[in-house]
Protein backbone atom coordinates (compact mmCIF):
# COMPACT_ATOMS: atom_id res chain seq x y z
CA UNK A 1 0.00 0.00 0.00
CA UNK A 2 0.94 3.60 -0.88
CA UNK A 3 2.69 5.42 2.35
CA UNK A 4 2.87 8.92 2.90
CA UNK A 5 6.93 9.40 3.67
CA UNK A 6 8.10 12.54 5.41
CA UNK A 7 9.91 14.91 3.64
CA UNK A 8 12.75 16.00 5.40
CA UNK A 9 15.97 17.90 3.70
CA UNK A 10 14.55 17.06 0.17
CA UNK A 11 13.96 12.89 0.67
CA UNK A 12 11.30 11.48 1.23
CA UNK A 13 12.17 9.41 4.60
CA UNK A 14 10.15 6.65 5.73
CA UNK A 15 9.27 5.88 9.46
CA UNK A 16 9.25 2.34 11.55
CA UNK A 17 5.45 3.36 12.20
CA UNK A 18 2.47 4.48 10.16
CA UNK A 19 -0.96 5.21 10.35
CA UNK A 20 -4.10 4.34 8.06
CA UNK A 21 -5.66 6.96 6.06
CA UNK A 22 -9.42 6.15 4.55
CA UNK A 23 -11.23 7.34 1.69
CA UNK A 24 -14.32 8.84 4.09
CA UNK A 25 -16.97 8.65 1.39
CA UNK A 26 -16.31 4.43 1.11
CA UNK A 27 -14.92 3.78 4.76
CA UNK A 28 -12.17 2.36 2.89
CA UNK A 29 -8.50 2.66 3.69
CA UNK A 30 -6.44 3.95 1.15
CA UNK A 31 -2.88 4.80 1.87
CA UNK A 32 -0.91 5.43 5.05
CA UNK A 33 1.24 7.86 6.72
CA UNK A 34 4.43 7.96 8.38
CA UNK A 35 3.77 8.33 11.86
CA UNK A 36 7.36 10.30 13.49
CA UNK A 37 8.84 9.34 16.48
CA UNK A 38 11.18 12.10 18.21
CA UNK A 39 13.94 10.96 16.33
CA UNK A 40 12.21 11.52 12.89
CA UNK A 41 11.62 15.22 14.27
CA UNK A 42 14.79 15.71 15.86
CA UNK A 43 16.54 14.97 12.05
CA UNK A 44 13.72 17.19 10.19
CA UNK A 45 15.05 20.52 13.39
CA UNK A 46 18.91 19.44 12.45
CA UNK A 47 18.70 19.96 8.98
CA UNK A 48 16.25 22.88 9.10
CA UNK A 49 18.90 24.41 11.38
CA UNK A 50 21.48 23.80 9.30
CA UNK A 51 19.42 25.31 6.13
CA UNK A 52 19.00 28.50 8.03
CA UNK A 53 22.30 30.73 7.44
CA UNK A 54 22.62 30.42 4.20
CA UNK A 55 18.46 31.36 3.71
CA UNK A 56 18.60 33.87 6.14
CA UNK A 57 21.26 35.44 4.19
CA UNK A 58 19.99 34.91 0.71
CA UNK A 59 18.15 38.13 -1.01
CA UNK A 60 14.92 38.81 -0.13
CA UNK A 61 14.42 39.31 -3.70
CA UNK A 62 15.74 35.81 -4.58
CA UNK A 63 13.25 34.52 -2.03
CA UNK A 64 10.51 36.36 -3.57
CA UNK A 65 11.46 34.61 -7.20
CA UNK A 66 10.98 30.66 -5.57
CA UNK A 67 7.82 31.78 -4.66
CA UNK A 68 6.52 33.26 -8.19
CA UNK A 69 7.37 29.74 -9.16
CA UNK A 70 5.83 27.97 -6.39
CA UNK A 71 2.24 29.86 -7.21
CA UNK A 72 2.55 29.46 -10.87
CA UNK A 73 3.28 25.36 -10.24
CA UNK A 74 0.41 24.87 -7.67
CA UNK A 75 -1.78 26.46 -10.53
CA UNK A 76 -0.98 24.38 -13.02
CA UNK A 77 -1.26 21.08 -10.65
CA UNK A 78 -4.58 22.36 -9.00
CA UNK A 79 -6.95 19.27 -10.64
CA UNK A 80 -4.59 17.05 -8.92
CA UNK A 81 -4.01 18.69 -5.56
CA UNK A 82 -7.81 19.53 -5.45
CA UNK A 83 -8.63 15.47 -6.34
CA UNK A 84 -6.61 14.57 -3.25
CA UNK A 85 -8.28 17.03 -0.77
CA UNK A 86 -11.55 15.82 -2.10
CA UNK A 87 -10.57 11.94 -1.57
CA UNK A 88 -9.04 12.25 1.69
CA UNK A 89 -10.94 15.07 3.49
CA UNK A 90 -14.17 14.02 1.96
CA UNK A 91 -15.41 17.64 0.75
CA UNK A 92 -16.42 18.75 -2.52
CA UNK A 93 -14.39 19.30 -5.46
CA UNK A 94 -15.56 23.41 -5.75
CA UNK A 95 -15.05 23.62 -1.86
CA UNK A 96 -11.73 21.87 -2.33
CA UNK A 97 -11.10 24.38 -5.24
CA UNK A 98 -12.00 27.43 -3.57
CA UNK A 99 -9.45 26.69 -0.60
CA UNK A 100 -7.11 26.12 -2.79
CA UNK A 101 -7.76 29.33 -4.61
CA UNK A 102 -7.67 31.09 -1.08
CA UNK A 103 -4.54 29.17 -0.11
CA UNK A 104 -2.48 30.26 -3.40
CA UNK A 105 -3.25 33.65 -2.61
CA UNK A 106 -1.13 34.04 0.68
CA UNK A 107 1.73 32.60 -1.87
CA UNK A 108 0.86 35.79 -3.84
CA UNK A 109 1.00 38.05 -1.20
CA UNK A 110 4.42 36.14 0.10
CA UNK A 111 5.56 37.43 -3.54
CA UNK A 112 5.87 40.84 -2.33
CA UNK A 113 8.26 40.41 0.55
CA UNK A 114 11.08 42.38 -0.46
CA UNK A 115 9.14 45.27 0.10
CA UNK A 116 7.24 44.12 2.57
CA UNK A 117 10.56 43.43 4.72
CA UNK A 118 11.90 47.64 4.25
CA UNK A 119 12.79 49.09 7.40
CA UNK A 120 12.75 52.08 8.67
CA UNK A 121 15.20 55.01 9.20
CA UNK A 122 15.08 57.87 11.00
CA UNK A 123 17.87 61.16 10.60
CA UNK A 124 18.94 62.62 13.73
CA UNK A 125 16.56 61.78 16.19
CA UNK A 126 19.27 62.90 18.78
CA UNK A 127 22.35 65.03 18.76
CA UNK A 128 24.26 62.87 16.49
CA UNK A 129 21.88 59.92 16.63
CA UNK A 130 20.55 58.34 13.89
CA UNK A 131 17.88 55.43 14.25
CA UNK A 132 17.00 52.52 12.04
CA UNK A 133 15.13 48.73 12.33
CA UNK A 134 14.64 45.97 9.82
CA UNK A 135 13.36 42.40 9.91
CA UNK A 136 15.22 39.61 10.99
CA UNK A 137 13.91 36.07 10.72
CA UNK A 138 13.46 34.25 13.71
CA UNK A 139 15.25 30.51 12.54
CA UNK A 140 13.73 27.28 12.51
CA UNK A 141 9.69 27.73 13.27
CA UNK A 142 7.35 25.15 12.98
CA UNK A 143 3.45 24.44 11.73
CA UNK A 144 0.66 22.43 13.14
CA UNK A 145 -1.95 22.25 11.15
CA UNK A 146 -6.02 20.68 10.85
CA UNK A 147 -7.77 18.23 8.90
CA UNK A 148 -10.33 20.64 7.30
CA UNK A 149 -8.48 22.91 5.40
CA UNK A 150 -5.06 20.50 4.46
CA UNK A 151 -4.41 22.70 1.69
CA UNK A 152 -4.80 26.29 2.67
CA UNK A 153 -4.45 26.03 6.26
CA UNK A 154 -0.55 25.06 5.84
CA UNK A 155 -0.05 28.12 3.18
CA UNK A 156 -1.44 30.58 5.80
CA UNK A 157 1.80 29.97 7.60
CA UNK A 158 4.93 28.67 5.31
CA UNK A 159 5.10 30.92 2.61
CA UNK A 160 5.33 34.25 4.39
CA UNK A 161 7.55 32.23 7.31
CA UNK A 162 10.07 30.87 4.11
CA UNK A 163 9.88 34.19 2.46
CA UNK A 164 11.23 36.56 5.52
CA UNK A 165 14.09 33.99 5.59
CA UNK A 166 13.06 31.20 8.36
CA UNK A 167 13.48 27.91 7.78
CA UNK A 168 10.23 25.40 8.27
CA UNK A 169 8.99 22.51 9.61
CA UNK A 170 5.32 21.09 8.76
CA UNK A 171 3.36 18.97 10.93
CA UNK A 172 -0.48 18.35 8.63
CA UNK A 173 -2.78 16.51 10.48
CA UNK A 174 -2.86 12.57 9.79
CA UNK A 175 -6.37 12.45 8.84
CA UNK A 176 -5.68 13.72 5.05
CA UNK A 177 -2.11 14.46 4.45
CA UNK A 178 -1.60 13.57 0.81
CA UNK A 179 -2.39 17.29 -0.39
CA UNK A 180 -0.05 19.11 2.15
CA UNK A 181 2.84 16.96 1.20
CA UNK A 182 2.16 17.57 -2.48
CA UNK A 183 1.76 21.33 -1.88
CA UNK A 184 5.75 20.86 0.06
CA UNK A 185 6.66 18.98 -3.00
CA UNK A 186 6.02 21.75 -5.37
CA UNK A 187 7.87 24.50 -3.26
CA UNK A 188 10.92 22.31 -3.69
CA UNK A 189 10.32 21.41 -7.66
CA UNK A 190 10.14 25.65 -7.44
CA UNK A 191 13.65 25.77 -6.40
CA UNK A 192 14.03 26.18 -2.35
CA UNK A 193 17.05 25.20 -1.29
CA UNK A 194 17.07 21.73 0.43
CA UNK A 195 15.95 22.15 4.21
CA UNK A 196 14.32 24.93 3.70
CA UNK A 197 11.08 23.09 3.90
CA UNK A 198 10.29 20.28 5.90
CA UNK A 199 7.46 17.61 6.28
CA UNK A 200 7.08 15.09 9.32
CA UNK A 201 3.41 13.50 9.76
CA UNK A 202 1.95 12.16 12.95
CA UNK A 203 0.54 12.62 15.93
CA UNK A 204 1.05 13.75 19.35
CA UNK A 205 5.07 12.54 19.98
CA UNK A 206 5.47 14.73 16.84
CA UNK A 207 4.18 17.80 18.24
CA UNK A 208 5.65 17.37 21.70
CA UNK A 209 8.73 17.26 20.18
CA UNK A 210 8.68 20.55 17.98
CA UNK A 211 7.09 22.24 21.28
CA UNK A 212 10.27 21.29 23.55
CA UNK A 213 12.80 21.70 21.09
CA UNK A 214 14.88 24.61 21.87
CA UNK A 215 16.00 25.04 18.45
CA UNK A 216 12.12 25.88 16.98
CA UNK A 217 11.83 29.27 17.64
CA UNK A 218 7.86 29.85 17.01
CA UNK A 219 4.82 27.84 16.48
CA UNK A 220 1.38 28.67 14.54
CA UNK A 221 -1.50 26.02 15.19
CA UNK A 222 -4.92 26.20 13.98
CA UNK A 223 -7.12 23.46 15.60
CA UNK A 224 -9.63 22.86 18.60
CA UNK A 225 -9.46 25.15 21.31
CA UNK A 226 -8.24 22.77 24.24
CA UNK A 227 -5.29 21.84 21.96
CA UNK A 228 -4.94 25.11 21.07
CA UNK A 229 -4.41 26.60 24.94
CA UNK A 230 -2.27 23.32 25.41
CA UNK A 231 0.01 24.80 22.45
CA UNK A 232 -0.27 27.99 23.78
CA UNK A 233 0.81 26.88 27.65
CA UNK A 234 3.35 24.67 26.59
CA UNK A 235 4.89 26.35 23.66
CA UNK A 236 5.38 29.66 25.96
CA UNK A 237 6.74 27.95 28.86
CA UNK A 238 9.68 26.53 26.03
CA UNK A 239 9.93 30.23 25.13
CA UNK A 240 8.51 30.12 21.78
CA UNK A 241 6.41 32.32 20.08
CA UNK A 242 3.29 30.87 19.45
CA UNK A 243 0.52 31.47 17.60
CA UNK A 244 -2.63 29.27 18.35
CA UNK A 245 -6.02 29.53 16.72
CA UNK A 246 -9.17 27.68 18.16
CA UNK A 247 -12.65 27.28 17.64
CA UNK A 248 -15.43 29.54 18.16
CA UNK A 249 -19.68 29.11 18.44
CA UNK A 250 -20.81 31.48 15.72
CA UNK A 251 -24.15 32.96 16.24
CA UNK A 252 -26.23 34.58 13.36
CA UNK A 253 -28.46 37.04 14.62
CA UNK A 254 -32.24 36.92 12.68
CA UNK A 255 -34.35 39.81 13.39
CA UNK A 256 -37.81 40.24 12.79
CA UNK A 257 -37.35 42.70 9.67
CA UNK A 258 -34.88 40.89 8.06
CA UNK A 259 -35.07 39.30 4.29
CA UNK A 260 -35.76 35.44 5.79
CA UNK A 261 -35.33 34.02 2.00
CA UNK A 262 -31.93 35.89 2.17
CA UNK A 263 -31.45 35.07 5.35
CA UNK A 264 -31.79 31.04 4.91
CA UNK A 265 -29.97 30.71 2.09
CA UNK A 266 -26.78 32.63 3.51
CA UNK A 267 -27.59 30.24 6.67
CA UNK A 268 -27.64 27.28 4.26
CA UNK A 269 -24.30 28.08 3.00
CA UNK A 270 -22.59 29.49 6.74
CA UNK A 271 -24.11 26.37 7.96
CA UNK A 272 -23.77 23.20 5.98
CA UNK A 273 -21.26 24.15 3.37
CA UNK A 274 -18.13 22.05 4.36
CA UNK A 275 -20.57 19.99 6.13
CA UNK A 276 -19.90 22.40 9.12
CA UNK A 277 -16.42 21.32 9.47
CA UNK A 278 -14.74 24.51 9.53
CA UNK A 279 -14.35 27.35 12.85
CA UNK A 280 -16.30 30.05 10.97
CA UNK A 281 -19.34 27.83 10.37
CA UNK A 282 -22.51 29.65 11.78
CA UNK A 283 -23.78 26.46 14.34
CA UNK A 284 -26.57 29.34 15.93
CA UNK A 285 -29.55 31.11 14.83
CA UNK A 286 -30.74 33.49 17.12
CA UNK A 287 -34.12 35.00 16.07
CA UNK A 288 -35.81 37.52 17.95
CA UNK A 289 -39.01 36.75 18.48
CA UNK A 290 -41.39 33.56 18.15
CA UNK A 291 -42.55 34.64 14.42
CA UNK A 292 -39.05 35.04 13.68
CA UNK A 293 -38.00 31.93 14.51
CA UNK A 294 -40.75 30.05 13.08
CA UNK A 295 -40.85 31.48 9.60
CA UNK A 296 -36.79 30.93 9.39
CA UNK A 297 -37.41 27.51 10.66
CA UNK A 298 -39.95 26.79 7.89
CA UNK A 299 -37.93 28.31 5.32
CA UNK A 300 -35.38 26.61 5.75
CA UNK A 301 -36.39 22.83 6.24
CA UNK A 302 -37.47 22.83 2.39
CA UNK A 303 -34.25 23.73 1.33
CA UNK A 304 -31.92 21.47 4.01
CA UNK A 305 -34.13 18.28 2.43
CA UNK A 306 -33.22 19.17 -0.73
CA UNK A 307 -29.32 19.15 -0.17
CA UNK A 308 -27.01 17.08 -2.47
CA UNK A 309 -24.76 14.59 -0.73
CA UNK A 310 -22.73 12.29 -1.91
CA UNK A 311 -19.05 10.99 -2.40
CA UNK A 312 -16.71 14.42 -1.96
CA UNK A 313 -15.11 13.61 -5.31
CA UNK A 314 -17.88 13.96 -7.37
CA UNK A 315 -18.88 17.22 -8.31
CA UNK A 316 -22.20 19.29 -7.95
CA UNK A 317 -22.81 18.40 -4.83
CA UNK A 318 -23.81 20.71 -1.12
CA UNK A 319 -22.05 18.58 1.07
CA UNK A 320 -19.57 15.37 1.47
CA UNK A 321 -19.10 12.81 4.59
CA UNK A 322 -17.11 13.60 7.41
CA UNK A 323 -13.94 13.49 7.63
CA UNK A 324 -13.52 10.48 9.96
CA UNK A 325 -15.75 7.55 11.55
CA UNK A 326 -15.17 8.82 14.75
CA UNK A 327 -15.66 12.37 13.88
CA UNK A 328 -18.70 11.28 12.44
CA UNK A 329 -19.93 9.58 15.86
CA UNK A 330 -18.74 12.81 17.30
CA UNK A 331 -21.28 14.94 15.78
CA UNK A 332 -23.88 12.11 15.88
CA UNK A 333 -23.69 11.90 19.77
CA UNK A 334 -24.06 15.62 19.88
CA UNK A 335 -27.50 15.30 17.93
CA UNK A 336 -28.49 12.38 20.34
CA UNK A 337 -27.64 14.92 23.25
CA UNK A 338 -29.47 17.74 21.87
CA UNK A 339 -32.23 15.13 21.69
CA UNK A 340 -32.53 13.60 25.26
CA UNK A 341 -31.91 17.64 26.31
CA UNK A 342 -35.38 18.70 24.91
CA UNK A 343 -34.68 20.75 22.44
CA UNK A 344 -36.84 20.03 18.87
CA UNK A 345 -35.22 18.15 16.03
CA UNK A 346 -36.78 19.54 13.16
CA UNK A 347 -34.48 18.23 10.32
CA UNK A 348 -32.67 14.97 11.53
CA UNK A 349 -29.76 13.66 8.75
CA UNK A 350 -28.29 10.95 10.99
CA UNK A 351 -30.22 8.01 8.69
CA UNK A 352 -28.67 9.46 5.63
CA UNK A 353 -27.20 6.67 3.07
CA UNK A 354 -25.78 7.53 -0.09
CA UNK A 355 -26.29 4.71 -2.87
CA UNK A 356 -23.17 2.66 -3.19
CA UNK A 357 -21.43 4.35 -0.27
CA UNK A 358 -22.98 2.85 2.37
CA UNK A 359 -20.16 2.62 4.35
CA UNK A 360 -18.49 6.54 4.42
CA UNK A 361 -19.39 8.63 6.75
CA UNK A 362 -22.39 10.82 5.67
CA UNK A 363 -24.47 12.89 8.05
CA UNK A 364 -27.39 14.66 6.68
CA UNK A 365 -28.09 18.20 7.52
CA UNK A 366 -29.53 18.69 11.02
CA UNK A 367 -31.62 21.79 12.36
CA UNK A 368 -32.64 22.13 16.11
CA UNK A 369 -34.91 24.48 17.26
CA UNK A 370 -36.23 24.99 20.62
CA UNK A 371 -32.58 25.52 22.07
CA UNK A 372 -31.30 26.91 25.10
CA UNK A 373 -28.32 28.60 26.20
CA UNK A 374 -27.81 25.14 28.69
CA UNK A 375 -27.41 22.62 26.55
CA UNK A 376 -24.58 21.09 25.11
CA UNK A 377 -25.72 21.36 21.38
CA UNK A 378 -25.41 25.41 22.32
CA UNK A 379 -22.36 25.29 24.58
CA UNK A 380 -19.98 23.62 22.50
CA UNK A 381 -18.10 23.25 19.23
CA UNK A 382 -19.86 20.12 17.26
CA UNK A 383 -18.21 20.97 13.72
CA UNK A 384 -20.78 18.96 11.77
CA UNK A 385 -23.51 19.96 9.44
CA UNK A 386 -26.45 20.90 12.12
CA UNK A 387 -27.47 24.28 12.82
CA UNK A 388 -29.35 25.26 16.06
CA UNK A 389 -32.18 27.84 16.21
CA UNK A 390 -32.55 29.80 19.99
CA UNK A 391 -35.35 32.19 20.77
CA UNK A 392 -34.45 35.33 21.93
CA UNK A 393 -37.10 38.12 23.17
CA UNK A 394 -35.22 40.98 21.46
CA UNK A 395 -32.11 41.81 20.42
CA UNK A 396 -30.17 43.14 24.05
CA UNK A 397 -31.68 39.46 24.45
CA UNK A 398 -29.31 38.56 22.03
CA UNK A 399 -26.49 40.70 22.63
CA UNK A 400 -26.70 39.26 26.14
CA UNK A 401 -26.81 35.36 24.97
CA UNK A 402 -23.38 36.35 23.28
CA UNK A 403 -21.56 38.09 26.05
CA UNK A 404 -22.54 35.58 28.46
CA UNK A 405 -20.34 33.17 26.29
CA UNK A 406 -17.06 34.42 25.96
CA UNK A 407 -16.26 32.18 23.42
CA UNK A 408 -18.49 33.22 20.92
CA UNK A 409 -18.16 35.18 17.63
CA UNK A 410 -21.50 37.06 15.75
CA UNK A 411 -21.30 37.66 12.42
CA UNK A 412 -25.05 38.36 10.64
CA UNK A 413 -25.51 40.66 7.88
CA UNK A 414 -27.61 43.79 8.45
CA UNK A 415 -29.09 46.98 8.28
CA UNK A 416 -26.51 49.46 8.99
CA UNK A 417 -28.20 51.68 12.13
CA UNK A 418 -29.12 48.66 13.66
CA UNK A 419 -25.32 46.99 13.04
CA UNK A 420 -23.65 50.12 14.39
CA UNK A 421 -25.59 49.51 17.77
CA UNK A 422 -24.71 45.51 17.27
CA UNK A 423 -21.25 46.91 17.04
CA UNK A 424 -20.50 48.55 19.89
CA UNK A 425 -22.66 46.70 22.40
CA UNK A 426 -21.52 43.27 21.97
CA UNK A 427 -17.91 42.50 23.43
CA UNK A 428 -15.05 41.65 22.22
CA UNK A 429 -12.21 40.02 24.11
CA UNK A 430 -8.78 38.39 23.00
CA UNK A 431 -7.65 35.06 24.19
CA UNK A 432 -5.02 33.30 23.68
CA UNK A 433 -6.74 31.44 20.78
CA UNK A 434 -8.20 34.04 18.45
CA UNK A 435 -9.63 37.90 17.66
CA UNK A 436 -13.60 37.41 17.34
CA UNK A 437 -15.38 39.65 14.48
CA UNK A 438 -18.81 40.84 15.65
CA UNK A 439 -21.40 41.83 12.90
CA UNK A 440 -25.11 41.64 12.66
CA UNK A 441 -27.75 41.10 9.40
CA UNK A 442 -31.24 42.51 9.45
CA UNK A 443 -33.21 44.89 7.36
CA UNK A 444 -33.19 44.03 4.21
CA UNK A 445 -29.35 42.87 4.24
CA UNK A 446 -28.01 45.06 1.37
CA UNK A 447 -24.68 45.95 3.57
CA UNK A 448 -22.46 44.29 5.97
CA UNK A 449 -20.33 45.65 8.78
CA UNK A 450 -18.16 43.86 10.67
CA UNK A 451 -16.18 44.88 13.81
CA UNK A 452 -13.10 44.01 15.30
CA UNK A 453 -11.28 45.90 18.32
CA UNK A 454 -9.10 47.53 15.61
CA UNK A 455 -11.39 48.20 12.93
CA UNK A 456 -14.90 49.07 11.93
CA UNK A 457 -15.74 48.37 8.09
CA UNK A 458 -18.51 48.98 5.66
CA UNK A 459 -18.66 46.68 2.61
CA UNK A 460 -21.18 46.92 0.24
CA UNK A 461 -23.14 42.87 -0.35
CA UNK A 462 -25.31 41.76 -2.62
CA UNK A 463 -27.63 38.75 -1.63
CA UNK A 464 -26.63 35.19 -1.13
CA UNK A 465 -26.42 32.73 -3.59
CA UNK A 466 -28.63 29.49 -3.04
CA UNK A 467 -25.65 27.43 -3.29
CA UNK A 468 -22.72 27.66 -0.46
CA UNK A 469 -21.26 31.30 -1.81
CA UNK A 470 -18.52 30.03 1.13
CA UNK A 471 -16.69 27.31 -0.25
CA UNK A 472 -13.35 27.08 0.78
CA UNK A 473 -13.45 29.85 3.73
CA UNK A 474 -12.57 28.17 7.32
Amino acid sequence: MNVVTHLINGDLIESQRTLDVTNPSTGQVIRQVADASAADVEQAIAVAQAAFPAWRDTPPAKRAQVMYRFKQLLEDNADRLVQLVSEEHGKTPEDAMGELKRGIENVEYACGVPELLKGEYSHNVGPGIDAWSNFQPLGVVAGITPFNFPAMVPLWMYPMAIACGNTFILKPSEKDPSASHAVAELLLEAGLPKGVMNVVHGGREAVETLLDAKAVKAISFVGSTPIAETIYSRGSAAGKRVQALGGAKNHAVVLPDADLENAANTLMGAAYGSCGERCMAISVAVCVGDETANRLVETMLPKIAHLKVGPGTEKGLDMGPLVTAEHRDKVLSFIEDGVNAGATLVADGRKLKVPGHEEGYFVGGCLFDNVTAEMRIYQEEIFGPVLCVVRVGSLDDAMQLINDRSPAMAKPPAALPMALKWAWSVSTYRSRCRWPTTALAAGSARCLVTFTPTALTRCASTPAAKRFPSAGRP
